[in-house]
């Protein structure tokens, strides 16, 4: 039995990316260029750098690396910041979280459990070999710890972040529901 594999790997990935959509949208586009700290990417360069965060998986499994020696990291993170640092306005952003999300989660809806039970070399030796599986789900972890960074931003600049407001609705209802509910007394 399938418990969970390219489609649910799909669908999990597709909730991230949504709600890191929905903060993306809230943020008012005057504010794409605050950074936390000097050192920090901007808003803007930070959801352009989770926008493009899946070429490098998709590099990688999409031509079917089976040793992580045969990848050029250096030329890769090269082209990667070279993208990433492209202006682009908040509408450009957007757009390319929205076909970067469907790229990715259609690559992942077409894997088999055979393609992500393969194992990938690493030059790691505490971790010589990684399942395709585990790799791929770390491009959703990645963008999670991302989007904590930009929760925090939002914070920073005065918004309080989609998901809290959802979790104090619901709490807020639950108390109202237990507030009118009779003593069983």
């Amino acid at each position: 039995m399938d418990v969970y594999g390219g489609k649910e790997m799909a669908a999990a990935f597709r909730t991230v990316r949504n709600n890191t959509i929905t903060i993306a949208e809230e943020i008012p586009e005057d504010r794409y260029s605050f950074r936390a700290t000097p050192e920090t990417r901007t808003i803007g360069q930070l959801l352009t750098h989770i926008a493009l965060i899946t070429n490098v998986p998709m590099h990688i499994h999409g031509n079917k690396i089976n040793d992580l020696k045969q990848v050029n990291f250096p030329q890769l993170m090269k082209e990667a910041g070279t993208l990433e640092m492209m202006p682009r306005s908040k509408a450009d952003i957007i757009m390319l979280l929205k076909s970067e999300r469907d790229k990715f989660a259609a690559f992942l809806e077409g894997t088999t459990n055979g393609f992500l039970a393969e194992g990938v070399a690493t030059p790691n030796p505490d971790q010589p070999s990684r399942s395709r599986f585990e790799m791929l789900l770390s491009a959703k972890e990645h963008e999670m710890h991302h989007r904590a960074q930009l929760m925090m931003m939002q914070r920073m600049i005065g918004i309080t972040p989609h998901l809290t407001r959802q979790m104090q609705e619901r709490m807020a209802r639950a108390q109202q529901g237990q507030q009118q509910a009779p003593s069983g007394r």
